[in-house]
């Protein structure tokens, strides 16, 4: 059986650059650029990526496959920016899938729990009805919807409060208030599902092998996150704890205490039925996640200065 090749848009982001050093690990050819190389918002220049690849993965007789780490995230500068949001997150997926299926090449795309409301009181299956309330949730939808009605050979891959050692994230913020404040406070009527980048990444890299292979699964929309699920207080806690500081230094606040530009959603855990339903390996939990973090980049989660 050939091996695999991945191109991995979003390369040096959070997930993208964890993909990124598993292939490399396992010296498996993978091209991971970053936005400046390459810019989902331009078609011909992602056409011209996909064509490249697919003839450099032919040529070396692999098996192609494109992940699409690349989004744009920022919550709440997408309220005032919705053209520049719909630009990364609508039509560089459309783009990208495109090219993907003129070029016959599988991908995933990554997407996350903002497409939905955020008000139910159990985990989110894929096939719940959505109903994002932001303009980020409202974009990652779209993109998941131009995606999958493109016609390529094409999986959604949702999740949620994803941390890792590279890029800013909330264990990284705790780390950085913990160094400046005696105490602080944090929103304890929030509720999901950490989800640490490099286990996302093994996840995607187990679902790319069946796709490479053409076994995919049949359910086009799959959720992976760390099992189990906390608020944003009781994570900051373990994160605390984990870091070998006292975790009664954060105390819990409501969302009335603490209002954002953009609301965020109250219950975001999505089901990992569907995944393991698939024959995917399911994740670790999120309290088993954080340690394994901590111990393989602990020093990128330390906040120093």
């Amino acid at each position: 059986m050939t091996g695999l090749a991945v191109l991995v848009p979003g390369g040096q982001g959070q997930v993208g650059s964890e993909l990124s050093a598993i292939l490399r690990s396992r010296e498996t050819l993978v091209h991971a650029p970053g936005s400046a190389e390459l810019d989902l918002t331009d078609p011909e220049a992602v056409r011209d990526a996909v064509d490249a690849f697919a003839e450099v993965a032919g040529d070396a007789e692999l098996r192609p496959v494109v992940i699409n780490t690349a989004a744009y995230t920022a919550v709440d500068a997408a309220e005032s920016d919705p053209e520049r949001a719909r630009e990364i997150n609508v039509a560089g997926p459309a783009s990208l899938a495109e090219a993907c299926r003129d070029s016959d090449l599988p991908l995933l795309h990554v997407s996350t729990d903002y497409v939905f409301p955020g008000d139910a009181d159990r985990p989110y299956e894929p096939t719940d009805e959505t109903g994002p309330r932001t303009v980020y949730g409202r974009t990652k939808l779209e993109g998941e919807r131009v995606v999958l009605e493109s016609g390529a050979r094409a999986w959604i891959v949702r999740t949620a409060w994803v941390y890792g050692a590279h890029g800013g994230n909330f264990v990284k913020t705790m780390a950085r208030l913990a160094a400046q404040r005696d105490a602080l406070s944090v929103v304890d009527d929030q509720i999901g599902s950490p989800t640490w980048a490099a286990d996302l990444a093994r996840g995607l890299l187990e679902l790319a092998e069946l796709v490479a292979t053409g076994t995919g699964p049949q359910q086009q929309v799959l959720h992976c996150t760390n099992s189990g699920s906390t608020s944003w207080f009781d994570f900051a806690r373990a994160i605390f704890t984990a870091l070998d500081l006292d975790p009664n230094r954060v105390n819990p606040c409501s969302s009335a205490e603490y209002p954002t530009r953009t609301p965020r959603p109250a219950y975001s855990v999505l089901s990992g039925n569907a995944w393991q339903h698939a024959g995917l390996t399911p994740l670790q939990s999120w309290q088993d996640a954080l340690e394994a973090a901590l111990v393989a980049d602990g020093e990128a989660f330390r906040h120093r200065g």
